[in-house]
């Protein structure tokens, strides 16, 4: 299989709304890297498989490879033709990776400079986005899940089962296009090899978190504004897994001493760990993800973290992702330390949830998580069996620029950059962009209206607009940002509507978004 045939499926994908029409050209890609039927797969044949699944899923698979940003705004002379195979850039990466040292600098340079030489001019803007994370098509994980089980014309139950227990889809493909659904029943909890996490969904407020409960007694646990891991534990050997999946034992001492100390032989944990201030309050997340960052010889000496479970997946040789969550708890609470587990309520009355809320929220976490008690734990799936809830912080901006869309949005005006108002300069501020909230309707909308107001020169990219459109950005806080001129940077921001009723000198100011952190 050559690159470029990659390339024209990621574009027939970006081009199409239906997401049956996405996994039939996603199917069809992967039938079209895994070998005839009658051959054993093996070398070459079978990574194709795994990296072209990766590729459809926007994504390398080396994760970090040296290339950044300043190098891929100077690429080389495109080929004319195509020859580059996915095989061949997977492989050029990986070397990539593998450089350290002294002279790696200059060696990463020229591997860069020799494999984006071979690409064309279609082939170098695929690579680029697939190194920059940028290749929004609408090939989601999931749906490249579905276009596995199409391929490979085995269950879907049987796919995503498998992929609860792989970091990664390749090898999920590899498996259902080479071996079939007997393959698939190989992939199962193992201590040591990182499970995809349980996502939550959200609620607007905690009556309508209870409300999906339908007053049954539900496990309400707060939710910290920390950094999500993964803890597995066999006897002295432990292994720290970040929600991405990255290994950072390295980084957190502390969170390995507690596992260290724990009286069991084997488990698997769900947690988190955050920064406390000498009162227990959360300090800003941003310091904690400064702290896992670091690869400091004595990491825990600049900022100690501290670490909160909130469930089990494996004690001792049994599974438990298959048992209710009241199952689970029980055995965290008798597993690890009151200390070390997050304050939990069980309740079936909205009213106790509430004041919990408020009590949590006032103490400067983010919220709660209100759990279904008789629920498995469903890896890699966002469902009903889990609601975050939070308080919703709102603030009118200013539209300062617009960005032109792509993939699925491609002709549209969509990312939007928010400014706060400064009332001493007369200005505005930059806080950061989103696309996040954004409907079709108001896609069109916002098209036709900053095509209106678009002032001054654009690079093609982003239109700067007269600072006139007023839009209500809900948010989950604010963080310290040296990216912004402000200082400061909005967390999870997104579009609630646009304020036609403001005029920008109604707009929030920048002080009152500093009085936030």
């Amino acid at each position: 299989m050559l690159l470029d045939e990659l390339v024209r499926t990621h574009a027939a994908v970006a081009a199409t709304r239906s997401r049956l029409r996405k996994r039939e050209l996603l199917a069809a890609a992967l039938r079209d890297a895994a070998p005839p039927p009658a051959t054993a797969p093996e070398g070459d044949d079978a990574d194709e498989i795994e990296i072209v699944a990766a590729y459809l899923s926007g994504r390398p698979r080396q994760r970090r490879t040296g290339v950044g940003w300043r190098t891929l705004a100077d690429l080389p002379p495109a080929a004319e033709a195509a020859t580059l195979t996915p095989v061949e850039v997977d492989a050029a990466l990986s070397a990539m990776q593998a450089l350290e040292g002294a002279g790696s600098h200059t060696a990463r340079s020229q591997a860069f400079t020799e494999l984006f030489s071979r690409a064309t001019a279609d082939e170098q803007r695929f690579l680029s986005g697939l190194l920059r994370g940028e290749l929004r098509q609408g090939a989601l994980d999931s749906l490249l899940l579905d276009a596995i089980a199409a391929a490979a014309d085995v269950p879907v139950k049987a796919v995503r089962r498998a992929a609860m227990f792989s970091a990664v889809s390749g090898p999920i493909a590899r498996a259902a296009l080479t071996g079939g659904a007997s393959a698939l029943e190989s992939f199962r909890l193992q201590v040591g090899r990182p499970v995809r996490p349980m996502l939550a969904s959200s609620a607007p407020d905690v009556g309508a978190a209870a409300e999906r409960f339908a007053d049954t007694a539900v496990a309400a646990d707060v939710k910290l504004d920390g950094i999500r891991v993964q803890v597995h534990v066999t006897g002295d050997d432990v292994a720290v897994f970040t929600r991405s999946l990255d290994d950072i034992t390295d980084r957190l001492p502390e969170v390995v001493t507690l596992a260290r100390s724990l009286d069991v032989e084997a488990a698997v944990l769900d947690g988190e760990a955050l920064a406390l201030d000498d009162a227990g309050r959360p300090r800003p997340f941003q310091e904690t993800a400064s702290r896992t960052g670091t690869h400091e010889a004595d990491p825990a000496s600049s900022l100690p973290l501290t670490v909160r479970f909130f469930d089990l997946l494996h004690l001792d040789g049994a599974d438990l992702v298959d048992a209710p969550a009241r199952e689970r708890l029980a055995a965290l609470d008798r597993a690890v330390p009151a200390d070390a587990v997050v304050p939990r309520l069980v309740d079936a009355d909205a009213g106790a949830l509430q004041e919990f809320f408020d009590e949590v929220v006032g103490a400067g976490h983010e919220g709660l998580v209100v759990k279904d008690l008789d629920a498995p734990y469903a890896a890699g799936k966002r469902g009903a069996a889990w609601v975050k809830v939070k308080p919703r912080h709102t603030l009118d901006l200013v539209v300062l620029a617009v960005e032109q869309g792509s993939g699925r949005r491609q002709g549209w005006l969509s990312n939007i950059h928010l400014g706060a108002r400064d009332p001493e300069s007369g200005g505005f501020v930059m806080l950061g962009k989103t696309f996040k909230g954004m409907t079709d309707e108001m896609l069109a909308w916002q098209t036709e209206r900053f095509t209106e107001i678009a002032e001054g020169p654009t690079d093609g990219y982003v239109v700067r607009v007269r600072p006139e459109q007023v839009v209500e950005i809900a948010f989950d806080g604010v963080q310290r940002s040296t990216r912004y001129p402000g200082g400061v940077a909005l967390r999870f921001a997104r579009v609630v509507r646009y304020r036609d009723d403001k005029t920008a000198a109604e707009a929030d100011t920048i002080d009152a978004v500093r009085s936030l952190r």
